[in-house]
């Protein structure tokens, strides 16, 4: 199966358990990983034969800031489903950064990444 990443996706949302993160909102970060065969694109170099990550992008983007949820768990799975829905994406890894995590101590990032299939 190929690949087609896309790195670093940010969007304002307001995820999360406490009111201050569902009132304020913070910025996510997503990587995808979309599994899919490219080789009719590649045989053709027709866009219409592969994923357009530049729509998927905005659906991801769309997904952050709407509807908030209590986890980023969560987040990631509607984002999962988002990127299944598009013809040939096969599977999907996604990864949710919240680097403005309310955690007391110091830390770079906290992220949950979850893979999803058709199968």
């Amino acid at each position: 199966m190929d690949r087609v990443a896309l790195r670093g996706l940010r969007a304002r949302g307001h995820h999360g358990v406490f009111p201050q993160e569902r009132e304020e909102g913070q910025t996510f970060v997503v990587d995808l990983v979309l599994g899919l065969d490219t080789r009719p694109a590649a045989a053709t170099d027709d866009l219409t034969r592969t994923v357009h990550y530049g729509i998927v992008a905005e659906e991801v983007v769309a997904v952050v800031q709407g509807e908030p949820v209590d986890l980023i768990e969560t987040l990631a799975a509607r984002i999962a489903e988002a990127c299944l829905r598009h013809e040939g994406v096969e599977e999907v890894e996604v990864c949710v950064h919240k680097p403005q995590a309310p955690i007391t101590v110091p830390f770079d990032d906290v992220t949950v990444t979850i893979t999803r299939s058709r199968v």
